[in-house]
């Protein structure tokens, strides 16, 4: 397709050129040389992530123009599955790490069990149901209680399709993490690059090797690791102490100030302030200072980077504290801009209140507080790996009306996972307090509106 689009022959014609050239060379003259980037666009590949923590699938499906599946926590039990112990401890850390997951999958074992039972008492099975599919569903609804004590270290898998652009700059950004697990994934997905296929459909491509040109030029990106560093130095530096008021988990702000926008979605990621606080504060600085934290994002860029994504502009900021299982099932949403905070434990962990009505409060909460302790005694960012999916932390999604419209309404539906319900009706209810005229178009269902056996 690159040879068709740059030259007066047919498909066909460039077909048989193609047959008859070095395709490496081709490539290394109009993408690397001349930085046809588009031209990366049009070959995709299959990776298939197996045998990964789910901290480094949470990670490497953070690509806007991504496809991919990860295995889902509702539909399949974890608590034989094991865990994984992040490369960065030594024995004793990795001890203390082991103990308490151990105690968390012994939990999630416990909790699914009783909360099974509690939904099997309380919805008996209505005669137009087959038992099989009950079974199913009650089973599916017991997860998504049970899934609070699952934890960053347990193993997932994870199959992505994704364009050649979009691998190379995940590859990048991979090789630039703070951990050390995705940075060997990165180093194994060039390799990868480099070898024969291990699922060819035919005799010629399985004797090539997937992308060797693509390998060559995969780095870590300098640029966000650097402008992340230096805007971490100078919040802390720089930044007045937090104001401390009280803001809404959901908080939903319309940014009139383009510059002021950009500044607090930089500081956002490097800081444990809510986007609301930082936002008005750049909107009270002059223009030179709004201007510093810019600059000092930008200084590190060389001529191939592509400007950060804090600089992407829409038109309503929604700063959620949820849990990171919430997270999770938002994550997927790529048509919009997504930051996070560092996970820190430090907001607490949610509770559904299935764990009280089924007796086992005790068990969940002293699993909970084991691992929150287990945290504070180990390094970061290994102890990122314990951090259950009911921890609290905090994140940022900007997007234009139509997304939110299409998030409130999809992710609100009684099909879903009651945390990420709330949310999306939160949403609904701030767009409709910011924006009634438009709120109203939204049809979202109320998280009062339940029907467990419905899948």
């Amino acid at each position: 397709m690159a040879r068709y689009s740059r030259s007066p022959d047919s498909i066909a014609a460039s077909l048989d050129w193609v047959r008859a050239h070095d395709s490496s060379k081709f490539l290394d003259s109009f993408y690397f040389q001349y930085g046809h980037a588009s031209i990366a666009d049009l070959g995709h590949l299959v990776f298939c992530f197996e045998g990964i923590s789910e901290l480094a699938a949470t990670e490497i499906e953070d690509e806007q123009l991504w496809d991919g599946q990860a295995r889902s926590s509702r539909y399949q039990d974890f608590s034989r599955a094991g865990f994984l112990t992040p490369l960065e401890f030594n024995d004793t850390q990795a001890g203390i790490y082991q103990h308490a997951g151990i105690d968390l999958l012994a939990a999630y074992e416990k909790v699914h069990s009783h909360i099974f039972e509690h939904l099997t008492a309380k919805l008996p099975r209505p005669g137009t149901m087959k038992p099989d599919a009950y079974q199913r569903n009650l089973t599916a609804r017991a997860f998504d209680v049970a899934r609070y004590l699952l934890f960053f270290g347990v193993p997932t898998g994870v199959g992505q399709v994704v364009s050649i652009r979009t691998l190379e700059r995940q590859i990048a950004r991979l090789k630039g993490s703070e951990y050390e697990e995705l940075r060997a994934l990165a180093g194994e997905m060039v390799q990868a690059c480099t070898e024969k296929p291990d699922c060819a459909w035919d005799e010629a491509s399985a004797r090539a090797p997937l992308a060797p040109t693509l390998a060559k030029y995969c780095d870590a990106d300098p640029h966000r690791l650097r402008a992340t560093a230096d805007l971490k130095l100078w919040a802390k530096q720089n930044l007045p102490h937090a104001a401390g008021a009280r803001i809404d988990d959901v908080d939903l702000l319309k940014p009139a100030h383009t510059a002021a926008d950009i500044v607090a979605t930089l500081l956002y990621p490097v800081t444990d302030r809510p986007f609301r606080e930082l936002y008005e504060l750049a909107c009270k600085w002059n223009d030179a200072r709004r201007a510093e934290v810019i600059d000092l994002a930008m200084q590190s860029r060389v001529r191939k980077d592509d400007l950060l994504r804090e600089f992407r502009g829409n038109l309503y900021a929604f700063d959620i504290v949820m849990d990171i299982g919430a997270y999770r099932d938002l994550h997927r949403h790529r048509r919009c801009q997504q930051f996070r905070q560092a996970y820190s434990g430090k907001l607490g962990y949610e509770t559904p209140d299935a764990i009280g009505q089924a007796g086992v409060a005790d068990t969940y909460h002293d699993a909970m507080r084991s691992a929150f302790a287990a945290i504070g005694q180990l390094p970061e960012p290994g102890s990122h790996y314990l951090m259950p999916f009911g921890a609290r932390a905090r994140f940022l999604f900007k997007m234009d009306f139509a997304e939110a419209e299409y998030i409130s309404r999809l992710r609100s539906g009684v099909k879903g996972h009651f945390s990420y319900r709330s949310v999306a009706w939160r949403m609904r209810e701030r767009m409709m307090a910011l924006e009634p005229e438009l709120g109203r178009l939204i049809e979202a269902t109320p998280p009062w509106v339940e029907d467990p056996l419905t899948r």
